[in-house]
């Protein structure tokens, strides 16, 4: 049994999503409630990176037994009961930031959803109110729409290629235009959708009013999905690896996301100088490289010191949308940074970089975290973990902080970064890219840890607390 509680707050990716969260923490909702209601609310309020038809990761922990399991509903590959086929992808580059990304989307690409799936376990175990009331604030969201904030906007101009096809041009781009900053994001569908998940709870996203429309999109443009996929879908609890850190342990995944391995090759930061500080973080996050997979985190701690930290993605998103209905297809089977090794069977989960974390020690949880950012995930959730329990810093502060991300022998740097440590890595051969602006390439984490609570810049993050209305920006 744990001896020390985080405080209860929700951590998030938009002002909305966190708010959300919080109002059910506020009306006796449990820390999985809190996560099931923010993340549905993700679904509306930050449509440019996540949505109901993608899939995820959590983590979730007991305060009563001082345990914790992770859950993964993420993206399983289609294709049960069909013959084998290779996809039509349609193929794009789109610029990023400082480079260029090469994706792939079209119906081909969407893999089987895991959202609602995950939403569903999370709540049938550990969840305390009613669904339909967890329902109730992206509902209210949806209806009124939810204003789109300036890294949000950013985002939606580099993929708007993508973004406005199909029945997207209608939602970012009314009138021809696409949505700028503090404009109106509206998507009237989500009102039908969410009003039959309300009805008839998680499983009407498999076999109910979004499942039927999901697979008839999917038949009508060469899609993958089989109603035996969205039959055999089911979310997945297991233990988390425990690896020792500081003193403590963090509880994590393994796989794509690296966590563990960077850990274990990460030298002690306190007593660094700033060039060597950033010289070792290079050389403890090397090796991740890809495209982006858009992404957004959230975390949602209860009274009585539950925790749950939760990651979703649509990836890039395929282009499609369900008529009627304004959900955005996945694009994960396009992800070619998620197709690694063997070819993936079908009915097999695909890999992830998703690190929802706890970090424990003989008091209780000290830090839960996790990231946004796809490839650059794991470099976000290390440096601020461990500038947060290394370094000592505000939670704030740590997330706030310029960031550098390794890919190859390139190395991306935030202004801010160390001159004197850049100049030793060019000086051992590397390249470095210096961006003219803090950016979302760099991630987006959200924590609450015992010294406080943080929220992202790059991606309009916030915190929000139940006994308040507002939300403090990150």
């Amino acid at each position: 049994m744990s001896r020390t509680r985080l405080p209860p707050a929700v951590a998030a990716g938009h002002p909305a999503t966190a708010a959300a969260g919080a109002e059910v923490l506020a009306d006796g909702g449990s820390a999985a409630d809190a996560a099931v209601a923010a993340a549905l609310a993700s679904c509306v309020a930050e449509t440019v990176m996540t949505g109901l038809l993608g899939g995820g990761h959590a983590i979730h922990f007991e305060a009563a037994r001082g345990t914790a399991r992770n859950l993964d509903f993420f993206c399983a590959v289609p294709g049960f009961g069909a013959g084998p086929r290779e996809p039509e992808l349609l193929h794009l580059e789109v610029p990023f930031g400082a480079e260029l990304v090469s994706y792939a989307v079209g119906p081909a690409s969407c893999a089987v959803p895991g959202v609602p799936a995950g939403l569903g376990a999370l709540w049938s175990e550990h969840g305390r109110l009613p669904w339909p009331r967890l329902v109730e604030p992206s509902l209210r969201l949806a209806r009124e729409g939810v204003p789109l904030p300036p890294a949000h906007a950013a985002c939606l101009e580099m993929l708007a290629p993508v973004l406005t096809m199909d029945a997207g041009a209608r939602i970012y781009a009314p009138g021809g235009a696409l949505l700028q900053a503090g404009e109106r994001l509206d998507q009237p569908g989500l009102v039908t959708a969410l009003e039959s998940l309300a009805h008839e709870g998680p499983a009407g996203a498999y076999h109910g009013t979004v499942g039927r429309a999901l697979l008839a999109l999917s038949d009508e443009r060469g899609g993958q999905l089989t109603r035996s996929d969205l039959t055999a879908y089911e979310a997945r609890w297991s233990s988390p690896l425990a690896q020792p850190w500081l003193g403590g342990t963090v509880l994590t995944r393994g796989g794509l996301s690296g966590i563990p391995a960077a850990l274990t090759r990460l030298s002690r930061l306190r007593d660094l100088a700033p060039a060597d500080r950033l010289v070792a973080l290079v050389a403890a996050l090397d090796g991740a490289r890809g495209p982006e997979t858009h992404t957004t985190n959230l975390v949602a701690v209860d009274a009585g010191g539950d925790i749950c930290v939760l990651t979703t993605s649509l990836g890039l998103g395929s282009g499609d949308y369900v008529p009627g209905l304004d959900l955005h297809l996945n694009s994960m089977l396009g992800e070619v940074d998620l197709l690694v090794g063997r070819r993936p069977q079908v009915g097999s989960r695909m890999q992830s970089m998703m690190a929802p974390t706890i970090v424990v020690d003989g008091e209780g949880p000290r830090l839960a975290i996790g990231s946004a950012g796809g490839t650059r995930l794991r470099t976000a959730l290390v440096t601020v973990a461990a500038g947060i329990l290394d370094e000592g810093l505000p939670p704030q502060e740590a997330v706030d902080r310029p960031r550098i991300h390794p890919a190859g022998t390139l190395v991306n740097a935030e202004p801010g970064a160390d001159e004197d440590g850049l100049a030793a890595l060019e000086a051992a051969g590397r390249a470095v890219r210096r961006w003219p602006a803090q950016h979302h390439y760099f991630g987006g984490v959200s924590l609450i840890a015992r010294a406080g609570t943080a929220a992202d810049p790059r991606r309009d993050g916030a915190v929000c607390f139940p006994e308040q209305d507002g939300a403090e920006s990150g």
